[in-house]
């Protein structure tokens, strides 16, 4: 199991849940962030600091949202586990589903 990173990020990208994570699982693209599926240890450090609630247990993301746990795990089908998004820095582009949105605004 694992936390999932949904809508709410795409274009925003807070970062505060990056700030909390224990062990460096959150990874950065070109409009959100994403978990790393592998590398979670689901302690749930992230989910109550997220200011705009983007962040799921899997278990628990809204049927609306269902895609981005897929998301959140083909984001790294090229990539792997590498081990540290510190270490890794952004990575270029986005899954086709975060990508194909158009620009979200910042929820005020």
């Amino acid at each position: 199991m694992t936390y999932v990173i949904a809508l709410p990020c795409v274009d925003l990208k807070d970062r505060a849940c990056v700030d909390e994570c224990p062990v460096d699982c959150i990874y950065e693209g070109d409009r959100m962030l994403y978990i790393h599926p592998d590398e979670c240890v689901d302690c749930g450090a992230c989910e109550p600091v997220c200011p705009v609630e983007a962040i799921y247990y899997e278990d628990d993301l809204p049927e609306v949202w269902a895609d981005y746990y897929r998301a959140n795990v083909e984001f790294f089908d090229e990539i792997g586990a590498p081990g540290g998004a510190t270490r890794t820095g952004p990575i270029p582009g986005d899954h086709p589903i975060v990508a194909a949105l158009p620009p979200q605004e910042a929820l005020a």
